[in-house]
C-alpha cells in the first residue's frame, strides 16, 4: 500500500502546474498522501507541489509547518511546529566518502546520514542548504539563498555562504 501512496505523490506532486499548487483543494491532496508516507505528521501541514521527500522514511513535520514549493528532503529529518520554508530548499543528510585517494569517489560509496533537525518557529528563506547533522534552533530566521554549515543557536538570523550569524532576535526584544 506504502507504494500505492508513493506513486500516487510523485505523479500529483510533479505533475501539478505551479499555479494550482496554491490552491486549498491540491494542499489538502498532497497532506493527505505525505500522512501517509512520512513518519509522524502534526495538524495543519502544508506541502507544496514538486517536493522531494525521498520514501518519506525518517522524516517527520510538526504542526503548523509547511515545505515550500520544490524542496529536496533526504532523510532522516525532524522538522518542528511552526516551521515556514520557502521554495527549493535543500536538507541534505548525506555525502559521498572521499578519504581514499587510490579509489575513486564513486566506488567509495556514502557516508553514515545524519539527522537534521530544525527546531519549532523557524523561517527558512527560498533555496537555503542545509548539510548533513545540522541543528536549526527555536526561533532561528535563515537568509535566502544561504548555506548552513553549522549548528544554529536559537533566535538567531543568520545568512551568506557559509551562514553566518547577523544578529540575535533577541536583540529585537
Amino acid at each position: 500500500m506504502r507504494k500505492f501512496y508513493l506513486i500516487c505523490y510523485y505523479c500529483i506532486s510533479n505533475m501539478m502546474p505551479r499555479f494550482l499548487g496554491d490552491t486549498a483543494i491540491s494542499k489538502k491532496t498532497l497532506a493527505f498522501f505525505s500522512r501517509k508516507l512520512l513518519d509522524n505528521t502534526g495538524r495543519n501541514i502544508t506541502i507544496n507541489p514538486k517536493c522531494h521527500i525521498s520514501k518519506g522514511r525518517g522524516i517527520s513535520l510538526g504542526n503548523d509547518s509547511g515545505l515550500g514549493y520544490g524542496c529536496f528532503i533526504q532523510s532522516p529529518v525532524r522538522i518542528g511546529d511552526c516551521v515556514m520554508m520557502g521554495p527549493e530548499v535543500l536538507i541534505l543528510t548525506g555525502s559521498h566518502n572521499h578519504s581514499r585517494t587510490d579509489i575513486p569517489m564513486v566506488y567509495q560509496g556514502d557516508d553514515i546520514k545524519k539527522e537534521v533537525v530544525i527546531n519549532d518557529d523557524v523561517w527558512i528563506g527560498a533555496r537555503v542548504t542545509i548539510l548533513p547533522g545540522i541543528t536549526i534552533g527555536k526561533g532561528s530566521i535563515i537568509a535566502a539563498g544561504s548555506v548552513v554549515t553549522k549548528d544554529i543557536p536559537q533566535y538567531s538570523i543568520v545568512g551568506g555562504v557559509p551562514a553566518k550569524l547577523i544578529k540575535s532576535r533577541k536583540d529585537f526584544m
